[in-house]
């Protein structure tokens, strides 16, 4: 399966601004790309790719005074199966663990994992371990918490879903990350394209999407709280402790978005012979 991803975004600034993106498709599916994944700017300015602490492919520009556009279109191959499962996987034990997936055991800014740690004891500890705690996490938390884009708030973090009970994409991961740590099985937050694949289409303008990963049995698996199933065309952007880390765009500066468009889709090469129009 090929899929063609893309976005268009574009912002109005009072003053020179320094932006760090994290727009690219994660270097681990760098194999699959069949066209470049550049971040373009109009106008045009200097763009440094550097990979960051997490290992994702950020960029670092300075947006001019006015208005700035940051466009990427590209093509990447998909198996078209969904996203892998092992039901027997098991829970490592935390002195088991490899020395570089303990920093997902502990708080960070938007997962306050002590201070939900009784709450998690009460609900899962008896859970049985592994792949099914983890799946039971996933589904309390799709089944207690309400999916709304008007409760988004830069400022929800895990405890304040637990409370209210409503949330954006991030905010379901963010509590279902805080209970896995809390279980102690290591958990990261994860973001990129999901499009309606192999679903039925979505009344909400395409975003990018946010899902979270859990290492059982040696090797991190993707897990989805918001969604709650397992999906076709899932395509990685960025990985990290939690939102924070992973944010698709930091300003140094007030900036104003004015257009924010994201493109998913499964894409079907011309039959041969065909006349292919542009515009």
């Amino acid at each position: 399966m090929l899929l063609r991803l893309g976005y268009d975004i574009q912002f109005e600034t009072v003053a020179d601004v320094p932006i760090i993106t994290l727009l690219n498709v994660h270097p681990s599916r760098a194999g699959d790309l069949r066209e470049p994944d550049e971040l373009h700017t109009n106008p045009i300015v200097k763009i440094e790719s550097y990979e960051d602490g997490f290992g994702n492919r950020a960029c670092r520009l300075v947006a001019p005074k006015g208005k700035i556009q940051l466009q990427s279109s590209t093509l990447i191959e998909d198996s078209g199966l969904p996203d892998a499962e092992n039901k027997g996987a098991a829970e490592i034990p935390v002195s088991d663990l490899p020395i570089d997936v303990l920093p997902y055991l502990l708080n960070s800014r938007y997962c306050e994992v002590d201070l939900l740690s009784n709450i998690v004891a009460e609900l899962f500890w008896g859970a049985p371990r592994g792949w099914n705690r983890v799946q039971a996490v996933c589904d309390w938390v799709h089944s207690k918490v309400t999916f709304g884009y008007e409760f988004s708030s830069p400022f929800r973090t895990a405890l304040d879903v637990y409370t209210q009970r409503v949330g954006v994409c991030r905010d379901f991961q963010h509590l279902a990350i805080a209970f896995c740590r809390a279980l102690n099985i290591p958990a990261r937050y994860a973001t990129g394209y999901l499009g309606d694949i192999g679903v039925p289409a979505s009344a909400s303008p395409m975003d990018f999407s946010a899902w979270f990963e859990a290492y059982l049995g040696g090797r991190w698996w993707t897990f989805d709280a918001r969604h709650n199933s397992r999906r076709v065309g899932r395509v990685l952007m960025a990985i990290g402790r939690d939102a924070t880390d992973c944010a698709i765009t930091t300003s140094f500066a007030t900036t104003k978005l004015l257009k924010f468009e994201v493109v998913t889709e499964e894409w079907k090469a011309p039959e041969r012979g065909s006349v292919v129009r542009f515009g």
